[in-house]
């Protein structure tokens, strides 16, 4: 085969840098600044996150080929002449900003304490416009939810709360009115006297059916189902169910980590945004899920997320405003 023309030069099996080199994580911005001074350094990152095992070629399978002397790293298939950019098919392709923009970001947002708003973000990065760091930001949340996500299992409680509208000044109404109030479902999966990993979920109402489907897809058949004996749990499939009765006992003594979870959820809400709206309710809630999840290993939190990035289609801009 034909050399391929312009600067390039010849890949094999590529098993990435020396040592543990790429899997030591940034844990302080001037380690960030070492590890990913400019775009080529992260190209490398993902060259190796995409093909820790060496380079295959999508298109026939050949594991060699050419890296081309272009902007943005590309790879040629010595046997099928097949070109691919590292960041085709992830939630990088097609964005003008750098790559060390999008690592920077990714990075901020997975070792805040709390997390990041689009208009801080805006601002520490000085992009050009709010549009750009919000929709950097809604492609990064969008990749915080793995869809291959094992489900929660063995013993977990469930509940449902919900969050005033950001608009409104009243106190909401205790109970399961929800008019003027975002509904949101939750499950925690109990390990020993803790919590383990915890999912959030809108739902319409409080109904057998929007109920039995947010357990259906948190919690994994054969589980055991804790809640509050309200009517809409007597209906579960492939879980068994322990109601605890209320009574006048408040819900927190009978659901304790569930109600932790919706009372740090609100608190963070309030604190990072300033209250929520319906619109993209649900992105929220997945960041506050991921966050929590990884709550004991934060730093670990952005090789994380954009791995998970890379497991994705690239979402078009209507995807990302729809509110669905």
């Amino acid at each position: 085969m034909a050399h391929p023309s312009g600067s390039c030069r010849a890949i094999g099996c590529v098993q990435g840098h020396e040592g543990d080199e790429m899997t030591e994580l940034p844990r302080s911005l001037p380690e960030f600044e070492a590890k990913f001074p400019d775009d080529a350094a992260c190209a490398r990152w993902l060259l190796e996150k995409r093909w820790p095992d060496g380079f295959r070629c999508p298109a026939c399978g050949h594991d060699e080929g050419w890296e081309l002397g272009r902007e943005r790293l590309t790879l040629q298939c010595a046997a099928c002449e097949r070109q691919v950019s590292v960041t085709a098919g992830t939630v990088l392709h097609g964005s003008h900003l750098g790559l060390r923009t999008w690592f920077l970001a990714a990075w901020l947002m997975a070792t805040h304490a709390n997390g990041i708003s689009a208009r801080q973000l805006w601002k520490q990065l000085g992009l050009g416009s709010y549009k750009s760091a919000w929709l950097l930001v809604r492609k990064l949340r969008r990749a915080m939810v793995d869809p291959e996500r094992e489900p929660l299992a063995g013993l977990v409680e469930v509940d449902e709360t919900s969050l005033p509208f950001r608009a409104k000044g009243e106190p909401a109404r205790p109970g399961r009115a929800h008019e003027g109030k975002l509904l949101v479902a939750g499950a925690v999966e109990i390990r020993g006297k803790r919590p383990g990993r915890i999912r959030l979920a809108v739902i319409g109402d409080c109904s057998a059916i929007a109920l039995g489907a947010f357990v259906a897809a948190a919690v994994a058949a054969g589980s055991t189902v804790v809640s509050d004996g309200w009517a809409g749990y007597k209906r579960l499939k492939d879980v068994k169910h322990d109601p605890k009765v209320v009574g006048d006992a408040p819900a927190h003594t009978v659901l304790p980590w569930v109600h932790r979870v919706f009372a740090n959820a609100k608190r963070w809400a309030l604190g990072v945004y300033h209250g929520l709206r319906p619109a993209h309710l649900q992105a929220y809630l997945d960041e506050f899920v991921f966050r929590f999840n990884r709550r004991r290993t934060p730093h670990a939190a952005f090789d994380r997320l954009l791995g998970l990035g890379l497991t994705l289609e690239p979402a078009t801009y209507q995807m990302l405003i729809g509110r669905s």
